[in-house]
């Protein structure tokens, strides 16, 4: 039996998080999402993991991906079933930027 699809939503800021990365990877974003979170969001794998709180953006969980696994996807299952995509940024090394600004996860 398939499981349930999730709505995705995206917080009104998260446009303004990808203008801080690459256009070449958009495509690669957008897609990871949906395969990622469109089902079973809440179960850990090996780049999906819960986050300890509180953490940043009010985020519960993360998906880590792309070249050297420098994206991350900040996101929480609300009350309704909906993904909401809260946060995207890019990762180098120990630091993260989110909309070209460095926060701590």
């Amino acid at each position: 039996m398939p499981s349930k699809a999730f709505e995705i939503v995206y917080d009104g800021e998260v446009s303004s998080h990808l203008v801080a990365i690459e256009t070449k990877y958009h495509r690669l974003i957008r897609r990871t999402i949906e395969q990622q979170l469109r089902h079973q969001p809440e179960v850990p794998t090996h780049n999906r993991k819960p986050l300890r709180q509180p953490a940043a953006f009010g985020a519960t969980w993360e998906i880590r991906f792309g070249p050297n696994n420098r994206f991350r996807v900040l996101y929480r299952v609300d009350e309704e079933g909906r993904v909401r995509v809260l946060a995207i940024g890019e990762k180098e090394r120990n630091r993260l930027a989110i909309g070209g600004k460095e926060i701590e996860l």
